[in-house]
């Protein structure tokens, strides 16, 4: 389960940290995506993230 718990938090924390990066316009990829330049996806991916990392730190125990 602990396998599980680190795929899945490097997963999420790989999303959030693109929709951040999208959300904010740091990331322009790709050019059709509608969450460039939208903040509520910064969010999105920012709340993401933090489950990741909640996943990877119960994956570590």
């Amino acid at each position: 389960m602990d396998r599980v718990f680190l795929i899945l938090g490097f997963l999420a924390l790989a999303i959030g940290l693109l929709w951040i990066g999208q959300g904010t316009g740091a990331i322009t990829w790709p050019k059709s995506s509608f969450m460039i330049n939208q903040l509520q996806w910064a969010g999105y991916g920012a709340l993401l993230g933090a489950i990741g990392l909640m996943l990877i730190w119960q994956g570590k125990r």
